[in-house]
């Protein structure tokens, strides 16, 4: 049996990092891999009037239990999707995992994520917007990944290509 290890997809709101989960996900299931594919946004989204747990912390509690219990099912490499700003992030989520990660970042010109997130009327959305233009003036995420990776063609071969790249 291979050692676990995972692979997190990173990049600005708008990157693809979803999309791109998604589509390893199915990949790797065609083959017949022992996979969990996780985004991480979704382990941390919670509300408690008062609280004094932030998103950031409960997702990293929630990712330990969550690996533990696929790692119990026998799984060994974990693909995640999440918008990583700084190394205290990073560093966080590397403890919360206790295996090799390896970070891709997707490259997505601007034009392309301003259309990807204005197309979408949620409030939450238009959010997005205004962080990933923030971190994108910034450069906020950028240095931490082990390799880049353009985002703005075909979904299915950027997918093939990180997955060739991290084998």
């Amino acid at each position: 049996m291979s050692s676990p290890n995972a692979l997190l997809i990173s990049g600005v709101y708008g990157a693809g990092k979803s999309s791109v989960l998604a589509e390893i996900a199915g990949i790797l299931e065609g083959q017949g891999a022992a996979f969990a594919a996780i985004d991480l946004d979704w382990l941390g989204w919670f509300y408690v009037p008062d609280g004094v747990e932030t998103e950031e912390t409960m997702g990293l509690r929630n990712l330990r239990a969550v690996v533990a219990n696929y790692a119990e099912a026998g799984v060994v490499r974990y693909v995640l999707a999440k918008a990583i700003g700084d190394e205290a992030q990073l560093n966080g989520l590397r403890a919360a995992l206790a295996m090799p990660l390896t970070v891709v970042r997707l490259v997505v010109p601007r034009a392309e994520i301003v259309r990807r997130l204005a197309s979408d009327p949620t409030s939450g959305r238009r959010d997005d917007l205004r962080v990933a233009e923030a971190w994108l003036a910034s450069d906020r995420g950028v240095g931490l990944e082990d390799f880049t990776i353009e985002n703005a063609g075909d979904i299915r071969s950027v997918a093939v290509e990180i997955l060739r790249r991290v084998s």
